[in-house]
């Protein structure tokens, strides 16, 4: 990853893609372990937190695993974040103390409407990254990350979710959506986070 590159245009715009910022054999690897095997490793997502936690498919239509680091492919995604936290942190001095991440699958028809990351009454999370797993995505899937400005109004980026594609943004500058998508859709979405979370 281009460190300084990242910095530099999370300091300017607030967010930055990146082609294929992982090795392909990672890629390929964090690919394999993005699929629901009927273990019950994936479960449904959900919105809202505590007693107000539910299930709302017209909000958000994901099954996601969290990713623990136990096994090797996620140990190794999860050195490549920590890395990039260090660095970053020297760089812009964000404060971040930890990162946390879940594989997610959206199946055809379904996406995750305009949110912030930013949990109510929560500011820990300071950056989010989205890394793509779809082979062979075509634009007639659908299924792209609209980021809207900061008042929610104005569709800043519309991004295509292509194998290997990243983007990481500031969390509290960006509400963004998952359009629905007419194929299987795969992604690892996760959050740099400050102490106290």
């Amino acid at each position: 990853m281009d460190i300084d590159l990242i910095a530099k245009e999370l300091e300017q715009t607030g967010y930055i893609v990146l082609a294929k910022p992982l090795a392909d054999e990672l890629l390929e690897g964090l690919l394999a372990r993005c699929e629901d095997d009927g273990t019950g490793r994936f479960q449904s997502a959900h919105v809202g937190r505590g007693a107000a936690k539910q299930r709302i498919e017209s909000i958000r239509g994901d099954v996601i695993s969290w990713i623990e680091g136990e096994d090797p492919v996620d140990r190794a995604f999860l050195e490549q974040m920590e890395n990039l936290r260090r660095e970053l942190n020297a760089r812009l001095f964000l404060g971040m103390f930890d990162y946390e991440s879940h594989y997610a699958i959206y199946s055809a028809g379904y996406g995750y409407a305009k949110h912030s990351d930013v949990l109510q009454g929560k500011k820990n999370r300071i950056l989010t990254t989205v890394l793509y797993l779809n082979k062979d995505w075509q634009p007639e899937y659908g299924g792209e990350l609209v980021v809207y400005d900061p008042s929610g109004e104005q569709e800043l980026l519309r991004l295509q979710p292509t194998f290997g594609t990243m983007i990481i943004f500031l969390s509290e500058s960006f509400p963004h959506e998952v359009l629905p998508s007419r194929a299987t859709r795969r992604s690892i979405a996760g959050w740099f986070r400050v102490s106290g979370s």
